[in-house]
Formats: C-alpha cells, structure tokens, sequence
C-alpha cells in the first residue's frame, strides 16, 4: 500500500519505520557497551555512527511520511513511546539487565503524555 493513500497506510508506515529506527538506535547508543566494552571509545563511536546512519535512514522517512498525517508533538509522543518499548525487552534479553517496576512507571507517564497530546 502507498503510504501517501491513507487509510491506515501514513500510521502503519510511519510507526513501522519508527520502530526500525528505534531498533537501530538502541544499539547505536548501548550495544557498544556489550560488545566493544574492550575496544577505544573512538572506534566504539565509529560503529555507532555507521549504526545510527542506518537509523537516520529510516527515521527521516518515516517523520516525512507521518508529517501531516500527525502533528509533529504527536509524531515526537510516538517516537518516545516506542523508544521506550524496544528499549525494556533491549534491556533485559539483550543487556541481561534485570526488569524494574520503574519501566512500568515510566509506560504510564508516557500513557499519559500519549492521552493528552492525542485528545485534541
């Protein structure tokens, strides 16, 4: 489906690029920290940086394509809400860090920040 018909075509492209996106930056930004953990900090920023240009090819597109179909408060709203939804299983399966009642907290600050710039 063209992203540009509508429907449920600007959402679901948008969101679907964004979690892609995400996915790419959790690494960029914490993935060194497993796996160059050993390495220089400059060739641990390099990989980041080749990482994060991958992010940016997704996430521009999919701000591009979703600019209009949302405002730009409700497109940052859902870039926070699935940063922090890739981010927790990131954390625990992938970092091996333990699960905290605070990722719950945090979804249901981000629950409310979702209500209140969707209500309108």
């Amino acid at each position: 489906m063209n992203p540009a018909s509508g429907g449920l075509g600007v959402p679901l492209a948008t969101i679907g690029l964004l979690i892609a996106s995400n996915v790419f930056m959790t690494f960029a930004w914490y993935g060194h920290l497993k796996n160059l953990s050993t390495s220089p900090w400059w060739v641990a920023a390099l990989v980041s940086w080749g990482i994060a240009l991958a992010e940016y090819m997704l996430q521009v597109p999919a701000n591009r394509i979703g600019y209009g179909h949302f405002s730009l408060a409700q497109l940052k709203i859902i870039q926070e809400v699935i940063t922090l939804a890739v981010f927790v299983p990131f954390a625990l399966f992938y970092m091996n860090q333990p699960l905290k009642l605070d990722y719950l907290w945090a979804a249901l600050c981000l629950s409310g920040a979702v209500y209140f710039i969707f209500r309108s």
